[in-house]
């Protein structure tokens, strides 16, 4: 199964860190520990948009 790439929409670790409201080291520290798939060009990161909404619509563990 081969997907399209025109159809994902790739994010920079800024703006994923603005749609998330966390800062742009806890993205990279997400992209490094396997939480967020990305692909990198040069010394930048590429994130698809629909892994960042799959993360923000995750649920959060009730702690307490």
């Amino acid at each position: 199964m081969t997907r399209d790439l025109s159809d994902v929409r790739f994010l920079t670790v800024a703006e994923v860190a603005d749609m998330m409201r966390v800062s742009t080291m806890t993205v990279y520290r997400m992209v490094h520990a396997g939480e967020l798939p990305a692909i990198r060009f040069g010394r930048s990161f590429r994130i698809p948009e629909s892994a960042v909404v799959a993360a923000i619509e995750m649920p959060v563990a009730d702690v307490g």
